[in-house]
């Protein structure tokens, strides 16, 4: 497993993330969050994988339940290895709201303290310094031990920084070979400072794993337009490109596409997981090495079906 080291924080380059545990669009039922799910957890962290990722909107908080249900499958051992993260769904971020949500979370998950709470989304009505000055209180009273944010430009994520004054380590955001734009600005930004980004739907929802992505066109995949037919059929050079290069390595085409966003410095990804066996070859996609020239030609297709996107 490969590792980064961010502001002394050592996190997995492949986390888990956990948007589908109890979450009904996604359709994977009881069976799954009772069962399935708490064991992903205890075998992610038996791989190495250490970032576990969730949110409070996740199934209504259930999502932070079951991540505490597998951290104690797992055993103390396991679960001290853990880095825990969740979000915060910004709707009036004042102070004594983010204080008293980031010690509910920290409640359902079972930690004395959250590794890493962000804010899930900007919010443009509250001003920064009042967002910072709650996250402040989370920071002092010890319930989170850093902080982070979750789709934010690089100028939000610069002005919140400045207004905590202290490190906001990271910004989730989408990134993937189908959405590559944060690394033009936030990935250096992110190596410059020493900040994290973390990069969830690295598959983009399953698009550059699947060899019929039609047929993966259900759930909340109905509502991405990656799963539309003119972007399947602009598509098809970026996942030959990403089919040939797994051919050449023994690997899945799951695996190059988070080859290809962990090559980025300061960049872990947070990708979900159906099963053991999905979750195992995640983890073993990062000690796949791509060529320079097999990096180089998946940004290139990459770009060029992002620009076609913006067209």
């Amino acid at each position: 497993m490969k590792y980064l080291e961010i502001d002394g924080v050592r996190v997995s380059a492949i986390g888990l993330g956990t948007w589908q545990f109890g979450s009904r669009e996604w359709g994977y039922g009881a069976e799954y969050a009772a069962h399935q799910a708490p064991a992903l957890v205890r075998r992610a962290l038996e791989l190495g994988i250490t970032l576990i990722d969730t949110a409070e909107m996740y199934a209504f908080g259930e999502s932070e339940r079951i991540v505490a249900r597998g951290l104690a499958a797992a055993g103390p051992d396991l679960a001290a290895g853990a880095f825990v993260a969740t979000k915060l769904l910004p709707i009036l971020p004042l102070p004594s709201i983010v204080a008293s949500r980031a010690a509910a979370s920290r409640d359902r998950l079972e930690v004395a303290s959250i590794d890493l709470y962000q804010l899930h989304w900007p919010n443009p009505i509250v001003p920064a310094r009042t967002q910072a000055a709650g996250l402040r209180r989370v920071l002092d009273a010890g319930v989170a031990r850093h902080v982070g944010v979750s789709n934010y430009g690089l100028g939000r994520w610069r002005a919140l920084e400045a207004a905590l004054r202290r490190p906001i380590i990271s910004n989730q955001v989408r990134f993937n070979l189908a959405n590559p734009s944060p690394r033009w600005d936030l990935v250096p930004y992110a190596a410059e400072r020493g900040r994290l980004v973390i990069a969830y739907s690295p598959l983009a929802q399953g698009l550059l794993a699947a060899d019929d992505p039609a047929s993966r066109r259900n759930g909340t995949r109905r509502m991405n337009p990656l799963f539309r037919g003119d972007a399947l059929r602009r598509a098809r050079r970026l996942l030959a490109a990403v089919r040939e290069i797994a051919d050449a390595h023994g690997a899945t085409p799951a695996q190059v596409a988070l080859a290809w966003v962990i090559a980025h410095p300061n960049t872990a990804a947070i990708p979900g997981a159906r099963s053991l066996e999905q979750l195992e070859q995640n983890a073993a996609a990062a000690d796949l090495l791509l060529a320079p020239d097999e990096l180089a030609r998946l940004t290139g297709e990459a770009e060029r079906f992002d620009a076609g996107r913006r067209v």
